[in-house]
């Protein structure tokens, strides 16, 4: 993962950055909440925020939401949703075309305050003549860590982020997948309090989202706030307490994946021997349980019918019962031995992350990817 801190305060080390976004002040637009009326509860509190470009295309349309301190939160949706336009208005690298909200308890756009977290942008890109301990070092030293400091962290991050062995090696040999390490460090190197990751895990392999994974859960453990934006949805359903889900540039759904995903919870029994008659499905149903089966005969090739799950091994029937709850189960459990049918297996399933999400466009109508053009949500979109 590729990251860089925002910091900012008195300056004592070199003050530019090197290809990588400018931060620039808060425009008017962003209205910052006052001390007395802020909730020390939330590390991000953003409400309202929209940001509309020329020719009326509309990147952000009254997005709301609310990040917990010591939390790890998801924002995703599709290309084009507004997930790193809300990133970059946070992180003050656009301005937005209206905003109310706070950042760790600050006004967004609060330089002192930018000093306090880490961001990796989407495209973050190193100086390609330094080696990763330069680069370290160079963005330490932005981040107004002073050297005492940053001798005593780099080897402790290259180490954190699997990067040791090439921390003397020029960055312009290393892969994509190592600079997104070596941003992960870049992120961490000011000891923030809060740390915002665009699109974190891009060109990493599955050994380094693993270790990736378990940097995020480490800091979450100390303490810390975690805002990822991702279009990895298993990776953040490993992690994340809380997720929001963007679409055309709004939040369409939010909350904690157990309480999005509530309704979905059910047990499924897979059993074999059991008959095919309507008498057999009827009493099942009558203990609010349905049936999906696949004969015997049915070849994998076989085209979709309904109560056929070729999912299923041949011979097989699958028993769906709308609850978790094991006063529910017990009565088809009891069913099914005293008619003699063989219980293969029985587990508790929820809609996955990614189930959720395919869900949640499905029912917003329009998820092509790209914002709105036009005065309202039913305009065409922009690619």
């Amino acid at each position: 993962m590729v990251a860089a801190s925002t910091g900012s305060g008195e300056e004592q080390s070199p003050t530019s950055r090197d290809e990588s976004p400018v931060a620039r002040p808060p425009s008017d637009a962003v209205r910052g909440t006052s001390d007395r009326d802020r909730s020390d509860g939330w590390a991000i509190d953003v409400r309202h925020a929209a940001k509309t470009y020329r020719r009326k295309i509309h990147a952000l349309r009254d997005v709301s939401l609310q990040v917990a301190r010591g939390e790890i939160f998801g924002l995703l949706g599709p290309n084009g949703a507004g997930k790193s336009t809300l990133v970059k208005i946070l992180m003050t690298v656009i301005r937005p075309t209206v905003c109310t909200g706070t950042l760790l308890g600050r006004p967004i756009g609060d330089r002192p305050t930018l000093a306090r977290v880490g961001y990796l942008p989407e495209h973050l890109r190193f100086p390609s003549y330094l080696t990763g301990r330069q680069a370290l070092d160079y963005f330490g030293a932005l981040s107004k860590v002073d050297g005492r400091t940053r001798a005593q962290r780099i080897p402790a991050l290259l180490k954190l982020v699997g990067m040791t062995d090439w921390a003397t090696q020029p960055v312009a040999s290393y892969s994509k997948g190592m600079r997104q390490r070596l941003g992960l460090a870049v992120a961490l190197v000011a000891s923030p309090d809060l740390v915002v990751l665009d699109e974190p895990t891009d060109g990493v392999d599955p050994i380094g989202r693993k270790e990736i994974r378990d940097v995020l859960l480490a800091l979450r453990a100390e303490g810390r706030t975690v805002f990822v934006n991702s279009h990895l949805l298993g990776e953040l359903e490993m992690v994340c307490d809380r997720v929001a889900i963007m679409n055309k540039g709004q939040v369409v759904r939010q909350g904690t994946i157990r309480g999005l995903t509530d309704d979905s919870r059910r047990y499924e029994i897979v059993c074999t021997g059991a008959p095919t008659t309507p008498e057999f499905d009827a009493e099942l149903a009558r203990l609010n349980a349905t049936v999906k089966r696949r004969p015997a005969a049915t070849p994998s090739a076989a085209p979709p019918t309904a109560g056929v799950d070729l999912a299923l091994n041949p011979g097989e029937t699958m028993i769906s019962l709308g609850s978790v709850d094991a006063d529910v189960a017990q009565p088809v459990l009891d069913f099914l031995r005293t008619r003699r049918i063989t219980v293969v297996s029985m587990r508790p399933i929820r809609q996955s992350l990614e189930d959720l999400f395919l869900a949640t466009l499905r029912e917003a109508g329009d998820s092509g990817p790209g914002a709105t053009i036009g005065s309202s949500a039913s305009g065409r979109q922009g690619r």
